[in-house]
């Protein structure tokens, strides 16, 4: 299900930005969408165990997109890596689109929840997690991916301080940071989720390899958290 191989990005990650073109019209949150654009493509293309054909497969990896109000880079990867056609992408926001300015887990090939406010992906994968490990099923890795501003919201403190002394192994968390959270803390993003009892990676957000080795770092016993610096949002 998963390539890993450690090559350079190519051609299907180059042809992202066509894919992002595609997508027009207003509410776009281009800024939003761009700096998730390498976490997801490392993510989908060399990590994630799940495939178009085996979005419904029980032991498949789930992934769930907390920072939901800038889809276009989630939509132009899921297009990439097949689970829909790109003619979807010009029909984008309009009525009638599967691909709304939130992703709808009814509507969009691979999505597996709906995002609509911001702080809920973080508690839902939480609860993916209790539930999967209900069915005994502890192959499967649960990812969610946040913005920094996003983890200002009280539903991700509790679930953040649960899941470290819960030894949530399952559990994955990606933290975009574009320096737009409006609360500082002491340490950082990365001390936050440590002094939980997180296993904690803090790199580059633009870096393939330095997010490969992140994503795939061991955390046994514990949630694991990977902290993805971008440009300050302006």
């Amino acid at each position: 299900m998963t390539n890993t191989t450690t090559a350079a990005p190519g051609p299907a990650y180059r042809d992202l930005a066509r894919l992002m073109s595609l997508m027009t019209g207003d509410e776009k949150h281009g800024p939003a969408a761009t700096s998730t654009l390498d976490a997801l493509w490392v993510l989908y293309d060399r990590v994630l165990r799940v495939t178009p054909e085996t979005v419904d497969a029980p032991d498949r990896d789930r992934f769930l997109l907390s920072k939901g109000h800038g889809p276009m880079a989630y939509y132009a990867v899921l297009a990439a890596q097949g689970f829909f056609g790109e003619d979807l992408l010009a029909g984008f926001g309009s009525y009638g689109s599967p691909l709304g300015h939130h992703p709808d887990r009814l509507l969009v090939p691979g999505a597996e929840i709906g995002s609509g406010s911001l702080g809920h992906g973080l508690p839902l994968a939480v609860g993916s997690v209790l539930g999967l490990r209900a069915q005994g099923l502890t192959g499967p890795r649960v990812w969610v991916l946040t913005g920094d501003a996003e983890l200002d919201e009280g539903s991700n403190h509790e679930a953040i301080a649960y899941a470290g002394p819960a030894g949530l192994e399952q559990l994955h968390t990606v933290v975009i940071d574009n320096a737009s959270a409006t609360y500082g803390r002491p340490g950082g993003i990365a001390d936050r989720f440590r002094t939980a009892g997180w296993s904690v990676e803090s790199v580059d957000g633009r870096d393939h390899e330095a997010l490969y080795a992140a994503f795939t770092a061991p955390h046994p016993g514990r949630p694991h958290a990977v902290v993805a610096r971008v440009a300050p949002k302006r």
